[in-house]
């Protein structure tokens, strides 16, 4: 029985979501080919989140000292490596942020596992691991396969997979000691600076309503707040909106935007090229509105409304108040 890795990333004292994702993955992997799921945690006082990842994960190997309280590749790099040597993991499931994108070159020259970086899908066929990779901006799907290997390293996109628990899991908690005197940093943290991102952050949000340029002039995009406002949703977009400057870059879902993975995700005037659909492989439900029945949304919708937008939504949104109203 093998053991799949997942670094956990966090913080300012919170889990992001993308470890959510990558131990739901996980846990899936290791019910098909029977692993078990290892949660690696680095920080210092982060007991609280140890516990929060519990019931995902069989084990999950605690790293509480100082001088893990911020991430930093190099330290993370021996840990990280020394515990891979130590218990030959198949599987080593990085996210594909700034974290993990300077941590995951770092460990593989230092072990000699092969690297796969952002990765939307990944499974095991007759034995090997096949992942699942987008190119030439999202047009293309390629499964990427690798040579032998004791293991290997994955970066994993963020809001491709759910962030629910799976399964029935109790890990035990087991609290590791620092394993190096000390580790040669060449870069020292100072602070974080959150970023002027907007008022939203769509890749939270559990209900999108996105509009497309079936919406025809930025005036009617007031009908698609009105719609997401009814719902208690939030606007989110296509890229030719973003083009236009219609809404912020923040808004704007697929590729070249965010990936996203809300339980419902409405989609109004959109066709569905690759670019877009990319970005909501991780949503629970998708309904499309289009006018054209040819619209490659329909393919991957689970819902759909063939009919004018500027007919539907008015509709739905009065109906949606009247429930409301009782």
């Amino acid at each position: 029985m093998s053991e799949i890795f997942v670094i956990v990333e966090h913080r300012l004292n919170e889990i992001r979501d993308i470890s959510f994702e990558m131990l739901w993955k996980a846990c899936e992997l290791a019910q098909t080919h029977s692993h078990t799921v290892t949660a690696i945690l680095l920080g210092h006082e982060v007991n609280a989140l140890a516990e929060q990842i519990s019931d995902r994960a069989d084990t999950v190997l605690l790293f509480d000292d100082e001088r893990c309280k911020n991430f930093n590749a190099g330290t993370y790099k021996e840990i990280v490596a020394a515990l891979i040597q130590e218990s030959n993991p198949i599987l080593t499931l990085i996210g594909n942020t700034s974290w993990g994108m300077e941590l995951a070159p770092c460990l593989a020259v230092k072990t000699g596992y092969p690297l796969g970086t952002d990765c939307i899908d990944i499974s095991f066929q007759d034995g090997k691991l096949i992942a699942q990779r987008q190119m030439y901006d999202g047009k293309i799907f390629s499964n990427i396969s690798f040579a032998d290997s004791p293991g290997y390293l994955l970066t994993v996109r963020s809001g491709v997979f759910a962030k629910d628990p799976l399964g029935q899991r109790k890990a035990e908690i087991v609290k590791k000691d620092f394993p190096l005197a000390e580790v040669p940093l060449k870069k020292e943290f100072v602070e974080y600076v959150e970023t002027a991102a907007g008022d939203v952050d769509i890749s939270q949000a559990e209900l999108l309503i996105s509009v497309g340029r079936g919406i025809g002039e930025e005036e009617n995009i007031t009908l698609v707040r009105e719609f997401a406002e009814a719902l208690g949703g939030i606007v989110s977009c296509s890229r030719p909106i973003v083009d236009k400057n219609w809404l912020p870059k923040y808004l704007q879902v697929g590729t070249s935007g965010k990936s996203v993975s809300p339980k419902v995700y409405i989609a109004i005037g959109i066709s569905g090229a690759f670019q877009h659909m990319a970005g909501v492989t991780g949503a629970g439900t998708i309904i499309a509105i289009n006018k054209d029945h040819k619209a490659p949304i329909f393919r991957t919708a689970d819902y759909g409304i063939v009919d004018d937008l500027f007919k539907i939504v008015p509709a739905l949104k009065d109906k949606v108040q009247e429930l409301k109203k009782g």
